[in-house]
C-alpha cells in the first residue's frame, strides 16, 4: 500500500523558496505584458471538451484529462493549453472587431509528462494578439517573449525560426493517408532522412526532393538562401522565406545580443501553427523555454476565425533557469497584545516591511535565516534594531 502523502508521478508540491521565486516571475512577466498593452484574462480550469480541443490537433487531445459533468452528462476537459480558451474569450466574450491583446497565467494539466524530468502540471504563461493578419503582430509577440526572458534574467538565448507553410506547401496535392503524413512530420522533426525517403517514395518527385532537402536546412541565415535554391518555387514558400528574413532582421536589430538560427524542418505543432513560428532556447535548458507563432485557424470552431499570433512558456521551467530573488529582510517582533506594540507592527507592515511575530515558546533558530532586525521597546515606545 502506498503512503497517503505520496503524490502521483510527475506531480509535485512547490515549496516556499521556489514558490516565492515563481510568484516573483509571474508578477514580472504580467507587468511586462501589461507594458505592451496586453490585458489579463483568467479562463476556467475545465470546460466542454469541444471548446478545449478547437484547432489543436491530435497531440493536445492525448494530453487532455477528460471527465463527465455530473450536471449535464457532457464530457468536460481539464485544460492542457490555455490558447483555445483565449480564442473563445476573444471570439464570444469580448467580440471585438479590432485588435485584442490578451495574456494569462495559470496551471494546465497533462495526462503525460513531456520529458523525464518535466511536470504534468505546468504553470503556463501566454500572450495572444487577435485580429491582425499582417506580419507586424508577429515581431511584437516575438519581442514580448524575449522581454519575458530578459525580465527573468535568462541569458544565452537562441531564437530558432521556422514556418509551417513550407511543409504544407510541399505536401499540397500529395495523396496519402493521415497516418503516413503524421509519420512524415515526425521524420522531419527527427531529421531522419532514411525514414523520410521511405515514407515519401510514392510522392511526386518535386515533393520528395523538397522534403528531403528540408532535413539539412538548419543553421544560420545562409539557410534561407539555400532554401530558395533547393525548394520548389511556390508562392507560399517564397512568402514564408521572405517573412522569416524580416523577422530575423527585426530580432537582430531589437536584440543584438541574440543568437538567431533557422530550422525549416521543425514540425512540432504542425497541426496547430499556420505561419511563421519561433522557439527560444537558453543555456542550461534541454528543450525550448518558450514557443510561439501564428495560428490563424485556432478560433474557427467558435465561428470567428480571426488572425492570431502568440506564445507560451512554463513558469516552473523558467524558474529553473532564472536568477532567484534576493532574500527579503524581516523584523522579529515579540508576541504581545500591548496596544503600543501592535500599533508599531501595523505601521511597519504598512510601510512594506515583513514583521514576524515570535509565538510563545518559539525557538529563535526558526527565524534566524530571514530576520535581520528586531523590534524592541516597552509599552508605547518601540524601535527597530539590528539583530
Amino acid at each position: 500500500m502506498s503512503s497517503a502523502w505520496l503524490l502521483p508521478e510527475h506531480i509535485a508540491d512547490v515549496l516556499p523558496a521556489r514558490a516565492r521565486h515563481i510568484e516573483a516571475l509571474r508578477r514580472g512577466l504580467l507587468d511586462a505584458a501589461a507594458g505592451y498593452g496586453f490585458e489579463l484574462v483568467i479562463p476556467p480550469l475545465l470546460e466542454h471538451i469541444e471548446s478545449l480541443l478547437s484547432g489543436t490537433g491530435h497531440a493536445l487531445d492525448l494530453q487532455t484529462w477528460k471527465l463527465v459533468d455530473q450536471l449535464s452528462g457532457r464530457t468536460l476537459g481539464l485544460r492542457a493549453d490555455s490558447t483555445p480558451q483565449a480564442a473563445r474569450i476573444d471570439a464570444h466574450m469580448l467580440n471585438c472587431d479590432g485588435v485584442t491583446r490578451l495574456c494569462y497565467c495559470g496551471p494546465v494539466l497533462h495526462t503525460r509528462a513531456e520529458g523525464g524530468g518535466s511536470t504534468r502540471e505546468p504553470l503556463q504563461f501566454g500572450a495572444e494578439i487577435y485580429g491582425h493578419a499582417g506580419l507586424e503582430a508577429d515581431p511584437e509577440i516575438q519581442d514580448l517573449a524575449l522581454e519575458c526572458l530578459r525580465v527573468a534574467g535568462v541569458g544565452g538565448v537562441v531564437l530558432d525560426l521556422a514556418d509551417a507553410r513550407i511543409v504544407r506547401s510541399l505536401l499540397a496535392g500529395v495523396v496519402a493517408e493521415a497516418e503516413r503524413l503524421e509519420a512524415v512530420y515526425e521524420a522531419l522533426a527527427a531529421k531522419d532522412s532514411a525514414e523520410l525517403a521511405h515514407l515519401c517514395r510514392a510522392f511526386p518527385e518535386e515533393a520528395q526532393r523538397g522534403l528531403l532537402a528540408l532535413v539539412g536546412l538548419y543553421g544560420d541565415e545562409s539557410v534561407l538562401a539555400d532554401a530558395r535554391r533547393l525548394l520548389p518555387d511556390r508562392p507560399a514558400i517564397a512568402t514564408a522565406l521572405a517573412q522569416l528574413q524580416t523577422l530575423a532582421s527585426h530580432a537582430r536589430q531589437a536584440h543584438p545580443e541574440l543568437t538567431i538560427g533557422f530550422d525549416l524542418a521543425d514540425s512540432s505543432g504542425y497541426a496547430y501553427y499556420s505561419g511563421a513560428r519561433f522557439a527560444a532556447y537558453a543555456s542550461g535548458a534541454s528543450d525550448a523555454i518558450a514557443r510561439g507563432g501564428r495560428y490563424d485557424e485556432v478560433g474557427a470552431i467558435f465561428g470567428r476565425n480571426r488572425p492570431a499570433v502568440g506564445f507560451g512558456l512554463d513558469l516552473k521551467d523558467l524558474a529553473m533557469l532564472a536568477r532567484g530573488p534576493s532574500a527579503r529582510p524581516a523584523i522579529r517582533a515579540p508576541w504581545s497584545e500591548a496596544p503600543g506594540l501592535r500599533a508599531a507592527v501595523r505601521e511597519l507592515r504598512a510601510r512594506g516591511e515583513i514583521v514576524v511575530a515570535e509565538l510563545p515558546g518559539q525557538a529563535e533558530d526558526g527565524l534566524a535565516m530571514v530576520a535581520d532586525r528586531r523590534l524592541v521597546g516597552d509599552r508605547d515606545r518601540w524601535s527597530v534594531e539590528a539583530c
